[in-house]
């Protein structure tokens, strides 16, 4: 069966409310300062489980989520009420919204090439949807297919949590499993900036249009990587990280195809996301509640395409946002004059996503839907922790040349390989 002919039919909607009642004093939650700044979008994931592990139905599957989604709402408490005036929470236990649906194929045809559009029906609401400014503030999917295998699509707001954080204590709840340093959230985050450099903290401006934009997902491998790490080693950055030399030789291959389309040569900026808990002055407990991520923005001209200086101008952005060195932001406010190319990043490498388990065993995959803005970039972790998927979004006219770049290609980079060929062959399905 070929993946536009999959249906995936919603079975029922209904609300989740946290299984104990808010109190009183609670019912009013201010978002911190780092919490502000946050896109008005839903941060959305989607895990995918075999059926290996038989001892559950669907209903029973469905049931323990729900179970579990009720006690985690009462722990996350702000997630189960309603953005009221853009700064605070109204802690009114509305709940959660959870879709169940039935997918009509099995998940090994799915898995043989994922299709990005039927990976965004299995989330419940689109990523950009009005409904982030004054509606449900966490949204589930569980979607089975035929076969007894399920996908969880998970959509949270940016603007009052990051979504690893809630889905880890939702997965320790369904487990029975709930301790204080894993699943308990920590809601005393400090409403102050990590560095003098508190303008970082923000995106740069992107353009939120989905005209004519084609998503593809890059998978390199963990060899290639380290090739790609000694290629992009220089002076100035001697031991690049896996995901610097990744993202620089993006950013550099979707920079060519820009002015490949282009009249004439185009400023290219990059802003990147990074997690703020363990850069704080005094670091934070992972289990800290809230959107603590900051962006750092690096910046490329005509003379900086080389992935050597692209990957120290990640650096010099990071240490520019840390307060350790210069930062880029007076480049970017003396740049707006329509002749630059802005790119944004997300990094979930590291974050324990193949760890998730509800009780049906750990996830065979785990991924993003399709953004909905062009020039963006999320990263993630392969499943074996070594390699690494990217879901980059450019328009039509740049893909066509970006992933024809020689470059790239040469770094072994798939595009939009058998997900089946990443699984453990443990990982039955």
């Amino acid at each position: 069966m070929a993946m536009d002919q999959v249906n995936v039919e919603i079975v029922t909607r209904e609300v989740i409310k946290p299984s104990s009642p808010t109190l009183n004093h609670l019912r009013k939650f201010n978002l911190n300062l780092l919490d502000l700044p946050a896109p008005v979008s839903y941060e959305p994931l989607v895990f995918l489980y075999s059926n290996f592990q038989q001892q559950l139905t669907g209903a029973q599957k469905s049931q323990r989520l729900k179970r579990s989604l009720s006690v985690t709402l009462t722990r996350f408490y702000p997630l189960a009420g309603r953005i009221k005036d853009g700064v605070s929470i109204e802690c009114n236990d509305f709940g959660a919204v959870f879709v169940e649906s039935r997918v009509s194929c099995l998940l090994s045809k799915f898995l043989e090439k994922p299709d990005a559009e039927l990976l965004g029906k299995f989330i419940p609401v689109g990523t950009e949807s009005p409904e982030t400014l004054a509606g449900s503030l966490v949204l589930v999917q569980a979607n089975f297919f035929a076969c007894g295998g399920l996908a969880i699509g998970a959509c949270i707001s940016q603007r009052v949590a990051d979504p690893v954080t809630f889905i880890k204590a939702w997965a320790a709840a369904a487990l029975g499993s709930v301790d204080d340093s894993t699943a308990l959230p920590f809601f005393n985050a400090p409403p102050v900036s990590p560095s003098r450099n508190s303008s970082l903290t923000k995106p740069a401006a992107v353009d939120l249009t989905s005209d004519k934009c084609v998503t593809k997902r890059a998978v390199f491998d963990a060899s290639k990587i380290a090739a790609l790490q000694a290629k992009a080693a220089s002076e100035s950055v001697t031991c690049p990280t896996r995901v610097e030399a990744v993202t620089a030789l993006i950013w550099k291959c979707a920079m060519n195809a820009s002015r490949s389309n282009s009249e004439h040569l185009r400023y290219s900026i990059l802003s990147q996301s990074v997690d703020l808990r363990k850069r704080m002055a005094t670091p934070l407990p992972e289990n800290t509640n809230g959107n603590l991520v900051g962006y750092f923005a690096s910046c490329a001209t005509e003379c900086e395409i080389e992935l050597q200086s692209l990957v120290g101008q990640l650096r010099q952005g990071l240490r520019g946002f840390m307060g350790e060195g210069k930062a880029s932001m007076a480049t970017i406010e003396s740049s707006q004059d329509g002749d630059v190319d802005f790119y944004v990043s997300t990094d979930f490498c590291t974050f324990p996503f193949y760890g998730i388990d509800f009780g049906w065993g750990k996830p065979a995959w785990v991924t993003v839907p399709a953004r909905a803005n062009k020039n963006a970039i999320v990263i993630m972790d392969a499943r074996d922790g070594r390699g690494v998927e990217a879901w980059v979004t450019l328009t039509e006219e740049d893909m066509t040349f970006f992933e024809r770049d020689r470059e790239l290609l040469a770094a072994a980079a798939s595009f939009d390989p058998n997900a089946l060929d990443l699984i453990m062959p443990n990982s039955s399905l």
